[in-house]
This record gives C-alpha cells, structure tokens and sequence, in this order.
C-alpha cells in the first residue's frame, strides 16, 4: 500500500481526529479511504445518470403524446408485453 501525505487546515484536521474518536474509523487512514471510495461511487452514479441522459438525448423525440407513452412504461413494468 502506498504511502501519501496530506497537509490540512486545523478545523480540518480537528474534524477528521473527531471522526476517529467517534469509534467509526479506528484512524485517519481509515476516513479518507472511506471518503475516497464514497467519492468514487457518486461520481461512477453521476457518470451513468449522465451517459443515460446522453443516450435520451440521441434517441430523438417521440411522436407519441404522453398518455401513450406512461401506458407502454407501464405495460412494460408489468411485464405483459404489450409494446
């Protein structure tokens, strides 16, 4: 595992010795590797809600209004094929 070393500001650094006294994290390291892997996952969620977006947007628009529509959702949630 590699080694890094971080400067923080005193509020900071009060904060992140606050969050190991808590009892959650047994030390420093332990908070940031969660705080690393939390950021990690909000930005892969952040990257797929936007390539879906992307891909809405290249699907072009629909002739159908909007009754239409939310009826195929549904008939497609229920599963009864009837798109």
């Amino acid at each position: 595992m590699a080694t890094m070393n971080v400067s923080l500001p005193d509020p900071m650094k009060q904060w992140v010795e606050a969050q190991t006294r808590s009892g959650r994290y047994s030390n420093a390291s332990d908070y940031v590797r969660d705080l690393i892997r939390r950021d990690q996952d909000r930005t892969a969620e952040i990257e797929s809600i936007r390539a879906a977006l992307m891909s809405a947007e290249d699907s072009g628009f629909s002739e159908s209004g909007m009754e239409t529509i939310r009826a195929e959702v549904q008939a497609e949630l229920r599963g009864d094929g009837r798109l």
